[in-house]
């Protein structure tokens, strides 16, 4: 089976902004991982094939 293949872009924008992240006070950090998150299951439930 194949399996999706993030694009270099792809994988060097989530690599920056966990960098962005990290860089944050804890509350603020807590914040944006949880944005993060959402963010990413909305890609990962619009993702064509996906399983359900």
């Amino acid at each position: 089976m194949d399996e999706p293949r993030v694009s270099e872009d792809e994988t060097g924008d989530l690599l920056s902004t966990l960098e962005v992240i990290e860089a944050q006070p804890l509350a603020t950090r807590a914040e944006a991982y949880d944005a993060l998150h959402d963010t990413l299951s909305r890609r990962l439930e619009a993702t064509p094939g996906a399983p359900a």
